[in-house]
Order: structure tokens, then C-alpha cells, then sequence
């Protein structure tokens, strides 16, 4: 039987990557983007591919994706939905508008979507930001550990958090009630040699080196630990779920790795290997902004048997042979 899956998102950093392997492994994909995280770029090496088939859509346009759905409609086969839309640049963060309308009203539209046409699975990308000031203890923190958010009144960082959050809510709900078979994924810090904007720490650290010797961070990143995942691995991920029928039960799944580096660390790793000096300098503040966090895999791990394969070391050093 035919397999056919539908990534939206799929010129980011997760769903691009995603596109290949399914490929690869033989499936066909449908998927499209609007480009407002990514660019054609990243997956220009598979668009003439005789199983891919790309539209240049709006999640958010409800013309487009009554076009999607009509399409879909005519299309026989095993049917799966991957949803890898999302606005992921930290700057954006702080401004609720600007996340709703696709983490949460949208999700749920394409959810419901697939719903409608049958569709067998539906993978849920979200975000380990739902961690928030509870994101680190030692082994990690586990999908039902309790939540501690920050508000309004501290800081509006915490409103993409939420928006994420309540997907996780849709997609259990839909499962639960016999709806369609899926799951969420709560991500670590995905990092792609594809990634195009340097507002993320990596990116912007090799550009700024490009550029110059000095590299500015926030007064907070002083403290700050992070892990890192590379997107071969978030995609690899999404694809261990997806055929994995018995871990498709509306629940959460922490995708992530052990590797934690200090801030400055990872910056002075980087201009090592870029074989420069670096002098690193501090400015400004971001509020609730946690000093670690730290995923406990294991879940994923005992379910699917995925585990992170990328070496942070690996992962940065393909980053530069992209970029420098």
C-alpha cells in the first residue's frame, strides 16, 4: 500500500531533513512552507525527486490548505500527518501574536484536517521551552514532571510555551477519543548546518567570528547551560514515532541529548575550531530564561530504540564546513 506523508514546515530545520529520509525510505511526501524560517535552499536537492511534491503554502491561509485538503482527498493509500510548522526564532518569544495563530489555532486546524481525510498517524513537533524554569534536574526532567511557567507579570517569553503546550492537549484529546493515532515531541535545541537566520547561538556565533573577533552574549549566558540537537536527529526521531505504531498514544516524547556545554563554552569551541581568538563580551538582559535544561530521553529511547547519534562536536563541525 501506498505510503504518503504530509510535513508541513517541510523547508525547516526538522522537516526538511525529514523529507530526505522518508524519501529514501519509500515513502511518498507531500509538504509545503512559506518560508518565514527557512528557504527553498534547504531542500532544492530533492524537489525534482519523482515522490516529493512541494507547495510554496501559508498554514495560516485557510484558502491554501482547503487546496491541501481537496488534493489529499483524490489521494488513495496509508495517509500520515507530520506537523513541523512552527515560529522557532527566539525573538519572537516575546510576542504572542506572532506564535498563536500557527502553534496553536493552526495546529489544531491541520489536525483536524487529517482527522477528516483519514489519516492514520499524526506527529505533533513541539518544544521543550514547555520546561521552563522546572527544565533541569539531574538525569534530566521527564515528560510528566509538573510544569512551572512564568506569567504575564514576569515575562511574555512563556506565551510561545503555552501555545505549544495546548497542542500537546489537542493531539491527546484526539487520540484518546479514537480519533487518529499520534503523539507530541518535546524538542531540545535543534540546530541545522542548513539553518539560515543567526539569531540562534550557533549560527550567530560562527557568523559573528566570520566577522570579526568578538562575539556579544547576554549577561544571562554567563550561567547558561544548553544542549544541543542536531537536525538528523530531530528528524530521526519523527520518523522512529511515526513507525512505531504502539507509541502512538497521544502522549509527550523528549528528544534531546546529554551533551550540556556552558554558553561561553560552546563559543570558544567553536572559534577553536574556526581556528580564531575570540574575546567574548556581555550585554543586555532575557527574562525568564532558565540556566539549564536538560531532557531525560529514556521514554523515546525504551519505546522506539532512538537515541541522539551527532556528537555536538560532530554537529559543529558540519556547520562550519556548510557556512565558513
Amino acid at each position: 500500500m501506498e505510503r504518503l506523508v504530509v510535513i508541513s514546515g517541510a523547508a525547516g530545520m526538522t522537516g526538511s531533513e525529514t523529507v530526505r529520509r522518508l524519501l529514501k525510505k519509500g515513502y511518498k511526501v507531500i509538504g509545503f512552507d512559506n518560508f518565514f524560517a527557512s528557504s527553498i535552499d534547504t531542500i532544492k536537492d530533492v524537489l525534482e525527486h519523482p515522490d516529493f511534491t512541494f507547495f510554496e503554502f501559508d498554514i495560516n491561509c485557510t484558502g491554501q490548505m482547503i487546496v491541501l485538503e481537496t488534493l489529499l482527498g483524490e489521494k488513495h493509500g496509508e495517509l500520515h500527518f507530520i506537523n513541523c510548522a512552527a515560529v522557532v526564532h527566539t525573538k519572537y518569544f516575546y510576542i504572542p501574536q506572532a506564535t498563536f495563530e500557527t502553534n496553536v489555532i493552526s495546529m489544531k486546524n491541520f489536525l483536524e484536517m487529517a482527522i477528516r481525510l483519514g489519516a492514520k498517524t499524526y506527529i505533533n513537533c513541539s518544544t521543550s521551552e514547555v520546561y521552563s524554569f522546572g527544565s533541569y534536574k539531574e538525569g534530566g526532567v521527564l515528560e510528566n514532571d509538573l510544569l512551572l511557567f512564568s506569567t504575564a507579570e514576569n515575562s511574555l517569553r512563556t506565551s510561545y510555551a503555552t501555545g505549544k503546550l495546548l497542542t500537546e492537549f489537542f493531539m491527546k484529546e484526539a487520540v484518546e477519543n479514537g480519533l487518529i493515532k499520534g503523539c507530541s515531541i518535546r524538542f531540545a535545541n535543534v540546530y541545522s548546518d542548513s539553518e539560515l537566520y543567526p539569531e540562534h547561538i550557533i549560527p550567530y556565533t560562527i557568523y559573528s567570528l566570520l566577522n570579526g573577533d568578538n562575539v556579544q552574549l547576554l549577561e544571562n549566558a554567563r550561567k547558561t547551560y544548553r544542549t544541543f540537537l542536531h537536525n538528523y536527529d530531530s528528524c530521526d526521531a519523527v520518523i522512529s514515532l511515526l513507525e512505531t505504531p504502539e507509541a502512538l498514544d497521544g502522549s509527550v516524547y523528549n528528544a534531546g541529548t546529554t551533551e550540556e556545554i556552558l554558553i561561553p563554552d560552546l563559543v570558544q569551541t567553536i572559534a577553536d575550531k574556526m581556528g580564531k581568538k575570540v574575546t567574548i563580551t556581555y550585554k543586555g538582559e532575557r527574562t525568564a530564561d532558565p540556566l539549564r535544561r536538560l531532557l531525560n530521553i529514556e521514554k523515546i529511547r525504551t519505546r522506539t530504540g532512538w537515541s541522539p547519534k551527532v556528537t555536538l562536536d560532530e554537529g559543529l563541525s558540519l556547520c562550519l564546513e556548510k557556512i565558513v
